[in-house]
């Protein structure tokens, strides 16, 4: 837990940008924003070092080779924060910021397309710019390794509070840190490989102090895979992680994911990914026959389990997998989707199921679920503990009553700490992790059942209808969830019958 004093820093810091921000568009302005705040990270840095073999007899403190042995930027002299803080009251701050970006893209091929060139534009508030410079400059930071993670908290903070400001594009890219934090707790990826087939800023990765301390001092324990279709959001997450000191394989298309399989031949150990809801264009119709659709192909007018089916294909052979979900998942019938949740089931291809209180996303007030997906449920290891057979069996979560308001919003909510430990302990305890304590159902929380149990509730995945009485009152959906999944359900079916249209004209013109 970190301190106060901290947390007051990222909080301050936010303010301060706040009062700067006058008429542009959040959108825009977080780009100029998190982009200062990658410069100041890789100047910092960089200049820790330059001191360093600059002390050092011997040592050619504009060797680029010697930055690049310690997985350090290289920052050209006028990319330096310095140089440019010097300036930062020059009428061509702008550009100088802007050409700043470049030669930094220039001379560290990782970095290539992944930082905002927006401040020399005409439009650009160059009283902005330098009143930005002046507060990251007085930033003044301890001198020690803690500063690094001071600034890589500061800026998901300003992601988180972004996000906030965008409403529902925000949740296009940041999934809140207590969703990441109750998955990350629940699969625990601290060692192999781990992938997002649509990663966002990178929140999977960077917002677990437990994912962040596995991988300080042990880069090559944990491999870090990711795929993103909005290229802005791409560079973000690319910055976000070189903060962070995490060197992944994050690739970039329009298309998307499911459309462009990135890594197809590849498979993962842990899969985590907050991929967007009931989307009905996801080209559908072109990939009836994709390999990936072992448990049936989706709807074409709903992605929602082409993402289930994309993230269990790529696991690996004991691999686990964590997906956020609309609530719709668990009980829609509408183009086969009841099939394949059967057949999810059957396959024991679904290990636990949590219903999530509503209001943790920013833009919706509809409540969503986590998947919690296996490749091999006969066993399995986890922090070198042997799990047991959980074949035949799917543990049900209700999380539904958990979350409170976040101070100074009406409408946010967010877990505690405490209760996603809860969460993720029953789960540990339930698949046999022996720390975990011995599991036990808790009427109206949790709740083992078996396939024949499932099978009696014509496999819906709800866990109110499993977990005991407390919550049989609340299995009803609420009337936007509903709403949502019904109109869902409305799509698929108008392109089911727009294909059987399309099919019996051509039959018909064969016939004629």
């Amino acid at each position: 837990m970190h301190g106060l004093y901290e947390m007051s820093i990222e909080r301050t810091l936010f303010a301060a940008a706040d009062k700067m921000w006058g008429t542009m568009d959040p959108g825009e302005y977080k780009h100029v924003v998190l982009g200062m705040i990658f410069l100041r990270y890789v100047s910092e840095s960089f200049q820790r070092l330059h001191d360093r073999l600059t002390e050092t007899s011997g040592s050619d403190a504009e060797d680029r080779d010697e930055y690049l042995a310690e997985n350090i930027f290289w920052v050209p002299e006028k990319a330096r924060w310095f140089y440019l803080a010097q300036n930062a009251k020059s009428p061509e701050i702008g550009v100088m910021l802007d050409d700043a970006m470049r030669t930094i893209e220039a001379d560290n091929e990782s970095l290539k397309g992944a930082l905002p060139k927006v401040y020399g534009k005409e439009s650009m508030d160059r009283g902005m710019l330098s009143g930005l410079m002046d507060l990251f400059t007085n930033f003044k930071l301890a001198g020690n390794d803690e500063d690094f993670d001071l600034i890589g908290r500061v800026y998901e903070y300003f992601i988180g509070e972004f996000a906030s400001a965008e409403g529902k594009r925000g949740g296009e890219f940041y999934t809140p840190k207590s969703v990441v934090d109750t998955l990350i707790e629940m699969i625990e990826p601290t060692r192999g490989r781990v992938y997002d087939p649509c990663c966002g800023t990178g929140g999977f990765f960077v917002q677990s102090e437990k994912f962040i301390d596995a991988h300080k001092g042990k880069k090559n324990d944990i491999a870090v895979y990711g795929q993103e279709r909005n290229h802005t959001t791409y560079g973000l997450a690319r910055m976000n992680l070189a903060i962070r000191g995490i060197f992944g394989d994050i690739r970039w298309n329009s298309e998307g994911t499911l459309l462009k399989d990135a890594f197809a031949d590849e498979r993962f150990d842990f899969i985590l990914a907050n991929p967007p809801f009931n989307i009905s264009d996801w080209s559908g119709e072109l990939l009836r026959e994709d390999v990936r659709w072992k448990y049936g192909p989706p709807p074409v007018g709903n992605a929602n389990f082409a993402w289930i089916q994309h993230i269990h294909h790529h696991l690996s052979a004991l691999g686990i997998g964590g997906v956020v979900m609309a609530n719709g998942s668990m009980s829609s019938i509408s183009g086969g989707e009841g099939d394949i949740r059967r057949a999810l089931v059957e396959g024991d291809a679904v290990d636990a199921m949590v219903a999530l209180p509503g209001q943790l996303f920013y833009g919706t007030q509809i409540p969503a679920c986590l998947w919690i997906l296996a490749k091999d449920k006969s066993g399995g290891i986890a922090r070198d503990v042997n799990l047991r057979d959980r074949r035949g069996e799917v543990l049900f979560v209700d999380a539904r009553k958990m979350g409170a308001l976040v101070p100074g919003s009406r409408k946010q909510k967010e877990m505690s700490p405490d209760e996603v430990t809860r969460i993720a302990t029953a789960y540990h305890a339930w698949r046999g992790e022996a720390d975990a304590g011995e599991y036990e159902d808790v009427p109206g929380f949790c709740r083992s059942a078996d396939k024949e149990e499932i099978a009696k509730h014509n496999f819906v995945m709800t866990p109110g209808r499993y977990v005991g009485h407390r919550a049989a009152e609340e299995d009803d959906e609420p009337f936007e969830e509903k709403f949502t999944r019904l109109m869902g359900d409305l799509y698929g079916q108008f392109a089911q019958g727009r294909r059987l249209e399309k099919e019996i004209k051509e039959r018909l013109e064969l016939l004629g």
